[in-house]
């Protein structure tokens, strides 16, 4: 089954799971806030994903870090500051079992039509 990772209120997240249930297929929301993240599913993920598309940097909770939390992220420190600020994880993170997809574009839905 496929979990669509991301917080409620997210505009992206919601043409999601419009979609999703639009076309009937079955998934599970996992709010990233409510249920929260585990630090090891979050180290596969930026290890799978990478930091690069893994980050959102244009977003408030990203500017409100101080400079040296942002300019010394990286791959050791990433899980643990993305567990305690998930909205700084670029939504949603969509997992399909065997891989994940991040952001809902044209490439991601093309993605997902292949998939399911």
């Amino acid at each position: 089954m496929i979990t669509l990772y991301g917080i409620p209120n997210c505009d992206t997240v919601k043409k999601a799971r419009k979609w999703l249930e639009a076309r009937g297929v079955e998934h599970r929301f996992h709010d990233f806030r409510k249920d929260g993240l585990e630090p090891k599913t979050v180290a596969a993920w930026v290890g799978e994903i990478g930091l690069e598309r893994l980050v959102n940097r244009r977003g408030t909770t990203w500017r409100k870090l101080d400079g040296a939390t942002r300019d010394g992220l990286d791959d050791a420190s990433a899980p643990a500051l993305l567990c305690e600020n998930p909205t700084l994880i670029k939504r949603p993170v969509i997992d399909l079992g065997e891989a994940r997809l991040v952001g809902f574009d044209k490439s991601v839905q093309a993605e997902l039509e292949a998939q399911i």
